[in-house]
């Protein structure tokens, strides 16, 4: 008999198969998939009894996730039908398209002026150097990327982001802490991490990156610069009644009326609160550290996802979860 790994597989050949048919095919908007538990079976001879696949949907308007989550449905239940499984869908997270405050925009901006970019002293050129050295690149005098210690104004940085978007697409890129700004002015700026210049043609491996992340000399400037920023942007928020009172008023403004306003989108929290799965469990051996799930475990996800279980056994659960649309 079919098992739930033929559930898992024919949902995730038929969701790849309708992909460029979920939405029309303008603006920007991006569905991906993980697989996280399939094969528990206790012997070759035996169906699998339990199989989880995971979607996350980044979209520019909640009507857009909607639609792809109304697909997902439809294949979750066809899969499960044609191999004898049940299925299950437990949302994860879901978060509402940013909302705009320019007020606090141009606040965060002058503070970021008044505080200037991030810059890396020789300490950190050193160890940027010897990861160049270490991967067989020429050491460079001035190893980081140039851009980094440069400034860039809010409107200049957004019409490079919108030269690829089409012109009625209002939100774009995804994160979670557009849903804080549907509850206060909120602004959010980048601090550039660290990067290594390349030569043309090369790629730096993934654990560059992690690693200067990581690396107080790389990481440290990028640090300081955010907190600094942060620091002066709250002070002068303090102390400048004009400026509150224009955040606040920009705010009432986009909300139609503030907190439950006309123009207010609400929560999205219309599911169980995903608090009952459990994390991963990691084992080492004496050969190596590995990880295992023998069970469905919860993964951490800033964005939100779609997470669909098949079972064959019936102490086995499923669970799904959608990502919705995360703005400028």
């Amino acid at each position: 008999m079919p098992g739930a790994n033929d559930a898992l597989m024919t949902m995730y050949m038929a969701s790849k198969a309708l992909h460029d048919s979920m939405l029309t095919h303008q603006g920007g908007w991006s569905i991906s998939e993980a697989i996280l538990t399939a094969g528990q079976a206790t012997a070759d001879n035996l169906p699998a009894g339990l199989a989880e696949i995971q979607y996350m949907i980044r979209v520019p308007t909640i009507a857009m996730a909607e639609q792809v989550a109304s697909v997902l449905d439809r294949n979750a239940a066809a899969a499960a039908a044609m191999t004898g499984c049940r299925h299950e869908r437990h949302w994860v997270s879901k978060s509402r398209p940013g909302l705009a405050n320019h007020a606090m925009a141009n606040l965060v901006w002058d503070a970021l002026q008044t505080v200037g970019p991030p810059r890396w002293d020789e300490a950190a050129k050193t160890v940027a150097r010897e990861i160049q050295a270490n991967l067989g690149v020429e050491a460079m005098e001035h190893p980081f990327i140039g851009e980094m210690e440069k400034l860039i104004a809010p409107q200049d940085a957004e019409a490079i982001l919108r030269r690829d978007l089409a012109p009625s697409q209002l939100n774009s890129t995804s994160d979670d802490y557009t849903d804080m700004s549907w509850h206060a002015p909120t602004a959010r700026f980048y601090i550039a991490r660290p990067a290594l210049r390349a030569p043309a043609g090369y790629t730096y491996p993934v654990w560059v990156s992690n690693a200067l992340g990581g690396i107080p000399a790389t990481i440290d400037p990028t640090v300081l610069c955010a907190a600094k920023t942060l620091a002066v942007s709250a002070i002068r928020l303090l102390e400048d009644e004009t400026v509150r009172t224009t955040a606040k008023t920009e705010f009432i403004e986009r909300t139609g009326g503030g907190i439950g306003g006309s123009k207010w989108i609400p929560p999205l929290c219309d599911y169980a609160p995903p608090i009952d799965f459990r994390w991963p469990e990691y084992v080492t051996t004496p050969v190596a550290a590995t990880g295992g799930s023998p069970n469905p475990q919860p993964r951490r996800h800033d964005h939100a996802v779609q997470r669909v279980f098949f079972a064959s056994a019936p102490q086995s659960e499923g669970r799904y979860g959608t990502a919705h649309p995360l703005g400028l």
